[in-house]
């Protein structure tokens, strides 16, 4: 893996003279204060503005003020005119737009497509502040109101919508939102790097159709540039063969030579347009590692993709291969006449860079323009810490992975505590209590591949699946380090950890698990099995049940150790790819044995990228190779299906006793039906109960009552995309 530019050691802006602002402005007059005639960048976001680094907009705000750009800020902008994206004028150098932390489908709509009525992100928590699709929508009212100032879009919706996907909110393929919003630049994953190359460089004069080359950009181009080899994605990994109309795909002797024609004739277009042009050569099956870096994966058309979901499925699987930033090459995908092409990943964050980033001057509230108004996301992560960003699960409901990338970046100790004490300090209302120091997952602070060069190679979807790579080092060492003396700071009465705990980790450090039972679980610790047989955790890349139970007795015996009583919170998918009614049965009788009734539960969301999303959408499994004729994956699909499996995990509600009765009738199950111990439901019915399938909320004394909230994003604002 190349090295990559210091984001710190770039030469400041000249407006870097205007110092530090309290908040990036929101109005002209707070601009005038300042002494700002103009803003160089304009931040356009679907979240209020938190100036706080568990939100995106702040961090790419304040990373940017450091290069010394004067930065502005439009959050949750009325939509419905563009008068709202001029009020802060005509930026210099770009509109940068975002939906926020959160896609913006899935902070609107349920897994059940249901409008919700709150927003998280919004002060008072009231829903209805930003638009379906907001990165579209927004881009289209800035390019209204300044057509010819650049957009550059990014953040967790544009990230995982960078090449044809799959909607579930309209179940059909739709193209990259780079083109749907008209964007001139698309930044995926985390952004700094990406965002302070592109400031500097079209501050320096560079227009924005030159900038061609960053790490983890995504662009439109109407024909390939010469001196690139390009190589059909198929020949990488054969899906079988594609019907019913002829393809790149399905490659006979004469499409063969069809290619080789169209490749002799892109020599000459490549010349003319000005570039030293090498023959392109198409459909290559292997490259010498020296031309990796001038070498393209042709992908299957937005048309194709759209119209044979087995290619889709393909298209997926190439995208994830291709996700390591060590070996990682460029890929393209045709929509029309135009190629949307992305360029290889970002190189992760150093350690020296993340401190930096994590330790600009944050106000750590609220715009005050906002008063007195409750921010539910706020309140929910104004006194924790973000230790670490990525994940290398690589579960396939979730999306973290695609966007923050499987190599942990890490802070340095003495950063995170500094942090800490900035939140004893500065943070109004703090009583003592840290809740959380964390990341998309707890326990993967500074854990890493023992061979660098061996992470640059590797192409595993995950580090721990089926098992733990024997290449991972384990070491809670520096975490449990951490934990200890954040703890012991002064005014520090208690360090909780919130983020979730990737037990089958955990295991392998019997010191972490008990120094995380005795000092820092506060009673519950979320934990997440997602399911218990083979089939869905198969699908989902998760570690089977005896995992959970390892972690659970050794959390149970520390607990114990320490005189207290404290339980584990599982956490649990319903409907989710591979998943039967015999599966969510087989998970209903587990938990009544276990004694947990689950208050809310919500069923598998496909989410834009993801991998059980190509699952959900082609029926086949993009974690294997291909194949028409087989390799199906049973998919829980309509409403009924979803719904009963949700009723599976409400086993102990009255509301959905009817259809689980119809249901183990069905199944062959009936002697399930009864008031015995091991039965799962009784065969009377409460009266006013039963009308609804899909059930309320659980009855009051139940005896460990747990909350579900998967959707295949992340809800947390500091584990939700950045720009």
């Amino acid at each position: 893996m190349e090295p990559a530019r210091d984001i710190t050691g770039y030469r400041k802006h000249w407006a870097a003279r205007f110092g530090t602002a309290p908040f990036l402005p929101m109005s002209r007059a707070e601009m005038d204060e300042l002494g700002w005639d103009s803003c160089d960048i304009i931040i356009v976001s679907g979240d209020a503005y938190v100036d706080h680094p568990s939100f995106g907009m702040a961090i790419v705000g304040r990373v940017l003020e450091a290069q010394g750009f004067r930065v502005g800020m439009i959050a949750q902008p009325d939509w419905h005119s563009a008068d709202a994206f001029a009020r802060l004028g005509r930026p210099n150098l770009f509109f940068g737009i975002t939906a926020g932390n959160m896609d913006s489908m899935v902070n609107r709509y349920t897994a059940d497509r249901r409008l919700r009525s709150d927003d998280a992100y919004t002060p008072g928590g009231v829903g209805g502040k930003r638009p379906d699709r907001s990165v579209i929508v927004y881009a289209q009212r800035a390019r209204e109101a300044f057509k010819d100032v650049p957009i550059v879009i990014g953040g967790i919706e544009a990230s995982l919508r960078r090449i044809a996907h799959f909607d579930y909110w309209s179940e059909k393929v739709r193209r990259s939102i780079l083109l749907d919003a008209k964007a001139d630049l698309l930044i995926y994953g985390n952004g700094e790097r990406q965002i302070c190359e592109i400031a500097h460089r079209l501050a320096a004069g560079e227009s924005i159709r030159e900038i061609t080359d960053v790490r983890g950009t995504a662009f439109a181009r109407k024909s390939l540039p010469g001196g690139w080899i390009e190589i059909d994605s198929t020949h990488l990994d054969a899906p079988g063969p594609v019907a019913p109309h002829p393809d790149p795909y399905a490659m006979d002797s004469e499409r063969a030579s069809s290619a080789a024609r169209q490749a002799a004739a892109d020599e000459p277009r490549a010349a003319a347009e000005g570039t030293e042009a090498e023959k392109v050569v198409r459909f290559v099956r292997r490259v010498k590692n020296a031309d990796r870096s001038r070498s393209v994966i042709r992908m299957p058309s937005y048309e194709q993709a759209a119209s044979d979901p087995v290619l889709y499925a393909h298209a997926s699987r190439i995208l994830h291969l291709e996700a390591n930033p060590g070996n990682a090459r460029a890929l393209v995908q045709r929509h029309g006449d135009t190629e949307v092409w992305l360029n290889p990943p970002p190189i992760p964050l150093t350690t020296a860079e993340m401190d930096w980033v994590y330790e600009r001057p944050f106000r750590r509230r609220p715009h005050p323009g906002y008063g007195d108004a409750n921010i539910p996301a706020y309140k929910m992560i104004r006194f924790s810490v973000a230790i670490q960003r990525g994940c290398f699960g690589g579960c396939t409901f979730c999306s973290i992975t695609e966007h923050e990338g499987r190599i942990i970046q890490s802070r340095s100790e003495p950063s995170i505590l500094r942090e800490v004490e900035a939140i004893r300090d500065e943070v109004p209302g703090f009583t003592g209590v840290i809740s959380d120091l964390g990341g998309p997952t707890a326990n993967m602070y500074r854990l890493a591949c023992r061979s660098r060069e061996i992470e640059s190679a590797c192409r595993r979807p995950s580090c721990v699946h089926p098992g733990i790579c024997p290449n991972l080092d384990t070491d809670h060492a520096p975490l449990i380090s951490l934990y200890r003396k954040a703890r012991e700071l002064p005014g520090i009465r208690k360090v909780l950890i919130a983020s979730g705990v990737r037990y089958d980790l955990a295991v392998e450090s019997p010191e972490y698990v008990k120094e995380l039972a005795q000092h820092h679980t506060g009673g519950y610790l979320k934990i997440a099995p997602e399911a218990i047989s083979e089939g869905p955790l198969s699908m989902m890349m998760k570690p089977g049940i005896g995992a959970y139970d390892r972690f659970k007795a050794l959390f149970d015996r520390y607990s114990r150790e320490a005189g207290k009583e404290q339980y584990l919170i599982p956490y649990f998918i319903a409907a989710h790819p591979g998943t039967s009614d015999e599966d969510m049965l087989e998970l209903a009788l587990w938990l009544k044995r276990n004694g947990f009734r689950a208050d809310q539960v919500q069923a598998f969301l496909p989410s834009p990228m993801a991998t059980a999303t190509a699952m959900y959408h082609s029926g086949k499994n993009p974690l294997k190779r291909l194949s028409r004729t087989g390799g199906e994956v049973r998919i829980p699909k309509g409403l009924k299906v979803r719904r009963l499996h949700k009723a599976f995990l409400r086993y102990h509600d009255p509301e959905n006793w009817p259809v689980l009765r119809e249901a183990l009738r069905r199944m062959g199950r009936a002697d399930l039906i009864g008031n015995g111990r091991h039965q799962l439901v009784p065969a009377y019915q409460p009266a006013g109960t039963g009308e609804s399938a899909e059930g309320g909320r659980a009855r009051r004394g139940a005896p460990q009552t747990f909350r579900t909230q998967h959707t295949g994003l992340p809800r947390n604002p500091r584990t939700a995309g950045r720009k």
